[in-house]
């Protein structure tokens, strides 16, 4: 045993096929979860279990359109069904449907940007902490964002969305604390994935993320998935109602 083992827990982590949350998947089975892989795209989740059953771990895959609330009430039921009460959750699903000025952004994408970004996360926690708050406990972790601590030209609907996450995270770990739930929320600087690959694809961006960041680098999605299993496990059983930054140093500016 060791402070990060997650042995027989079950995880559940939404956004899980691809990138950051794909990550957090393989890693937490490495560290012997058993993990329900979810996204809209079954198949997507079913290349993510074989990975992980290739290696020895356990893995289901469950499809889910988490801006619908009866698709997330089905979601933990058949996680529920396949491994028992959920004992960390990871709030990893977000969209960013408009990459433009505020003052440019379509009433249906701001409103689809901040349900699918806070509401379901509310969805998904109301459903979850109390069979957590039951059998003793548990841990939340939402992904958020450095968007949401800095101001964005372009990102305005998507750093709203990620900055309410942390507020969310607050809230909720002071709502739920005296049941032994944690919740946290991590931030990710800029990550090599799909999601982001707009920003990290294009060599003017690049160059001026590279230049932001006193480790000269951007992230990989596996850079994320340790700060998600410190919070997961009982290494990180002291840690609530906060937000660990993971962006190579871009927020702390500096001089140039």
């Amino acid at each position: 045993m060791t402070p990060f083992d997650l042995k027989g827990k079950t995880a559940l982590i939404t956004g899980s096929s691809r990138g950051i949350g794909r990550a957090i998947a393989v890693m937490f089975a490495e560290a012997g979860a058993r993990v329900v892989v979810s996204s809209r795209k079954v198949d997507a989740c079913n290349a993510v279990v074989d990975e992980i059953r290739a290696k020895g771990g356990e893995a289901v895959a469950i499809g889910c359109n988490i801006s619908d609330k009866d698709q997330i009430g089905r979601l933990v039921d058949q996680a529920e069904a396949a491994y028992g009460p959920v004992d960390v959750l990871v709030c990893n699903a977000a969209v960013n449907p408009f990459y433009g000025p505020m003052s440019a952004i379509p009433d249906d994408a701001f409103a689809k940007t901040l349900d699918v970004n806070i509401r379901s996360n509310v969805w998904l926690v109301n459903r979850v902490a109390p069979q957590m708050a039951e059998r003793g406990g548990g841990a939340i972790v939402i992904i958020s964002s450095i968007a949401g601590l800095t101001g964005s030209r372009m990102l305005g609907a998507y750093a709203i969305s990620k900055a309410a996450d942390i507020q969310l995270a607050r809230n909720l770990a002071l709502e739920w604390g005296k049941k032994s739930i944690r919740v946290n929320c991590i931030a990710p600087g800029l990550v090599k994935t799909d999601f982001a690959k707009a920003l990290w694809d294009n060599p003017e961006t690049l160059e001026k993320a590279l230049a932001s960041s006193p480790l000269n680098m951007i992230g990989e999605p596996r850079d994320i998935a340790g700060a998600a299993l410190l919070l997961a496990s009982d290494a990180g059983r002291f840690i609530t109602g906060t937000t660990i930054v993971v962006d190579g140093g871009a927020t702390i500016g500096g001089e140039a």
